[in-house]
């Protein structure tokens, strides 16, 4: 696929891929492959969705306000160490092999889809049992989801939402919100990281990004008209299909750090 064709396909896909990711999907399940179907090799498809999907995160953030309103102290207290683990999972990355985690990963994945589809029955359960996950616990589980964001990044929008979901914001869509704007902010800097070190395809990333940028405009609309028990299905499901794909494929070098 070449030229002006390609670019067509990069921008139609970041559409998708942004409406997806910022209405609580998962932008790689889009960008990946289609970076991979123009000819974009396996690692190199990496680092390119995660900065081109940059965009999408932006804009969707741009649009989050009302759903984020009165959580200036949960931003606060998410964002310092979401920001440098991101960026310590980014260099981690860069200088380690990632055969062992790779394998690690669709399970991870696997495991925040459940536990989102779940998270009616265990906010329950906390409340009956008036339980409350302590701070230390919240602490080190979002750290763990912030180096992975940074590391390999396919899925930790689903991770980072089922942990908001549990400890922050019971309303889906507004952890969502909440969820799009940490990511955002903390995928900037190993972006930078990323398009520095020289490993970014611009022809493909800047067409995968405008459209993801439009994507991500229209995604917060779509989550905020979905049912709450339609897009909790429709979230858990990419994260299901998502770790399908990440068992079954062939190719070692899974997609990046990019979340929505």
């Amino acid at each position: 696929m070449q030229g002006i064709l390609a670019g067509a396909f990069l921008a139609g896909s970041g559409v998708v891929a942004g409406v997806i990711g910022t209405a609580g999907g998962i932008t790689s399940l889009v960008a990946y492959p289609a970076l991979l179907a123009v000819g974009v090799p396996p690692l190199a498809a990496n680092v390119t969705s995660s900065v081109a999907l940059v965009g999408s995160g932006a804009s969707s953030a741009l649009r989050a306000g009302p759903d984020v309103t009165g959580h200036a102290t949960t931003l606060r207290g998410w964002l310092p160490r979401t920001v440098v683990l991101s960026l310590v999972g980014a260099v981690l990355l860069v200088v380690t092999p990632t055969s062992l985690f790779d394998r690690l990963v669709p399970f991870l994945v696997l495991t925040g889809a459940a536990l989102l589809l779940l998270q009616p029955q265990l906010s329950a359960w906390q409340r009956t049992r008036d339980h409350r996950p302590g701070r230390w616990a919240v602490a080190l589980s979002g750290g763990a989801v912030a180096l992975y964001n940074g590391y390999f990044g396919a899925g930790a929008g689903i991770l980072l939402i089922a942990l908001l979901a549990l400890t922050a914001e019971p309303v889906l869509r507004r952890a969502n919100a909440l969820k799009n704007v940490i990511l955002v902010v903390s995928d900037l800097l190993p972006a930078v990281l990323f398009a520095l070190l020289g490993a970014v395809v611009w022809r493909a990333a800047l067409p995968l990004g405008a459209g993801a940028v439009v994507g991500g405009l229209v995604g917060p609309s779509v989550a905020r008209r979905l049912p709450e028990a339609v897009l909790r299905v429709f979230v858990g499901c990419c994260g299901v299909a998502l770790a399908a794909y990440l068992l079954v494929a062939a190719d070692p070098v899974c997609p990046g750090t990019a979340s929505p």
